[in-house]
């Protein structure tokens, strides 16, 4: 990463929150961050660009490429489940070819797709592998398969596009879904999993797929220039890697097994109504095995992960410890994941379990 000059999009979200701590230290020469949100300024190193641009925006974006002399963009700027579908797919498909377009007008070496494994649905084969089939689920998974064909394009006309196919990725400061498990955890409650908790469901630690694109920022053009999955290596069942977040609590919180379909029609009509923030992809999926093969990345650019799910977990677990009296004060609450989530109707269960 030496002497880089590199744009983060999506700059004021978990991942690019990250990137923006991990660049400065391995040695870029420039850090640029833009996003619809507004930034913390006192959260991003001192010497960071940070603009408040929308990546579907042609001259904002182009104005900040060119004048920054940015060489490689890392490109996180997404619209995620949560939001309207129409924000979804003309920010994650239309935002991402402006942001392609002035990249290639400005001579970007460069470009760092960030992509997700929601673009593969919800296969019966595993471990999933680059070349299975892709089949959206819902707006995100839809915006994700048309961003990735978008990268195709810009690729044939000779870019380097990287694409990079993430797990489920936690972390430091990372809240959204994975505050309801720690509020619940930290409070010893039984911990509801859907189904039996027989399945192996594969995360990703947030420093690990840092790793991973930083790889394909830095590997040469030839070797870059393709689609990585990223996952933890080492997972277990869910039970498993919930049970041994619990057993790190130790005040008496444990897996409680549910019948899926019972839970997921509730939660449906939840959804629905409007009272939970749970949606279709999380609850959906809980019960099915979920994980992708790394051995592509492992062998062309010489990835491997550092955290397990367990780790991954308690590491974020952790913060959220050290940080609650802070996040319980300011109260806030959102869409994104790095504020929580408003609980709604699941306050209620909370209280019985």
């Amino acid at each position: 990463m030496q002497n880089k000059r590199v744009l983060v999009t999506g700059g004021a979200g978990f991942l690019g929150y990250h990137l923006a701590q991990q660049l400065p230290k391995r040695g870029i020469a420039t850090l640029a961050c833009n996003d619809i949100a507004p930034f913390f300024k006192e959260e991003y190193p001192d010497d960071a660009i940070l603009a408040q641009i929308d990546v579907r925006d042609a001259d904002g974006m182009y104005r900040l490429i060119k004048d920054n002399r940015i060489d490689t963009i890392i490109h996180c700027a997404a619209a995620l489940p949560l939001w309207p579908r129409q924000e979804i797919m003309s920010t994650n498909i239309s935002g991402l070819r402006n942001t392609l377009e002035q990249a290639r007008r400005c001579g970007v070496e460069r470009f760092v797709f960030i992509s997700s494994t929601a673009v593969y649905g919800v296969p019966e084969k595993h471990p999933i592998v680059e070349t299975d089939p892709l089949v959206g689920v819902g707006a995100y998974g839809e915006s994700k398969i048309a961003g990735e064909q978008v990268c195709a394009e810009f690729r044939e006309q000779g870019m380097c596009v990287p694409v990079i196919r993430p797990k489920t990725f936690v972390g430091t400061a990372r809240l959204g879904v994975f505050q309801i498990l720690y509020d619940w955890v930290d409070a010893g409650k039984r911990i509801p999993i859907i189904g039996n908790g027989e399945n192996l469901y594969q995360l990703l630690e947030v420093t690990d797929l840092i790793d991973a694109i930083c790889l394909a920022v830095t590997a040469p053009p030839e070797v870059a220039n393709d689609i990585f999955n990223v996952g933890a290596q080492h997972f277990d069942r869910v039970k498993v890697d919930v049970g041994a977040l619990c057993d790190f609590a130790g005040n008496g919180a444990r897996p409680l097994p549910t019948p899926a379909p019972l839970v997921k029609g509730a939660l449906a009509v939840f959804e629905f109504m409007k009272i939970s923030p749970l949606y279709k992809w999380v609850y959906g999926t809980a019960d099915k095995d979920s994980y992708v093969s790394t051995e592509k990345i492992e062998t062309k650019l010489g990835w491997k992960s550092r955290y397990s799910n367990q780790d991954a977990l308690i590491e974020s677990h952790r913060w959220y410890l050290e940080h609650k009296e802070e996040l319980l004060r300011e109260g806030k609450t959102g869409i994104t994941h790095r504020v929580g989530w408003d609980q709604g109707i699941l306050k209620l269960f909370k209280r019985f379990l």
